[in-house]
């Protein structure tokens, strides 16, 4: 059993930040335009407080920014199996060539894919302003879940395993 909550506004921005404040990498997803969907790993700036809008840096000509010219819908999907917390957020992306904005994301460990460093004209900033997201998040340490999975198991579900809901950023 887990409690359901429905979250909005303030709230909701807090507690999606607060889930993907530790977790890195984020699967991005978008559509190509045959109708089938690409997956791949974008680590995320999670530096400055969560405002709604997640950043990356990317490269300005690659698969996912031509899928994004058509279609700027987007799902990114965080995971921290350790916490068991699990974030589904569903946005729309934006891309820009802002040198601030590079210059405040930069990070030398991105030299591997920009040899140039910050200054490398292959690098874009992708951002997506988050319109909903869904979490599931379990309410305690690996070791009273399991005992909780047991416990649950024997009473037929009726012991508190965590928290799910779902989080409207405009509601």
């Amino acid at each position: 059993m887990t409690e359901e909550k429905h979250l909005t506004g303030p709230e909701g921005l807090k507690k999606i930040g607060e889930l993907i404040k530790h977790i890195k990498i984020a699967m991005m997803t978008t559509a190509n335009p045959d109708g089938s969907f690409d997956s791949r790993p974008m680590a995320t700036q999670t530096e400055k407080e969560f405002d709604g809008k997640i950043w990356f840096l990317t490269r300005n000509e690659s698969g996912k920014v031509e899928e994004l010219k058509q279609d700027s819908h987007v799902s990114l999907l965080y995971a921290d199996q350790g916490d068991a917390k699990y974030i589904s957020i569903k946005g729309r992306a934006n891309l820009s060539r802002d040198r601030s904005a590079i210059h405040d994301l930069w990070n030398p460990m991105y030299k591997a894919w920009f040899p140039q460093g910050e200054e490398d004209p292959a690098i874009a900033v992708l951002w997506v302003e988050v319109e909903e997201a869904e979490y599931w998040e379990a309410s305690s340490s690996r070791l009273v879940r399991g005992v909780r999975y047991l416990a649950a198991a024997a009473t037929g579900g009726r012991v508190n395993l965590g928290e799910t809901g779902k989080i409207t950023v405009n509601a």
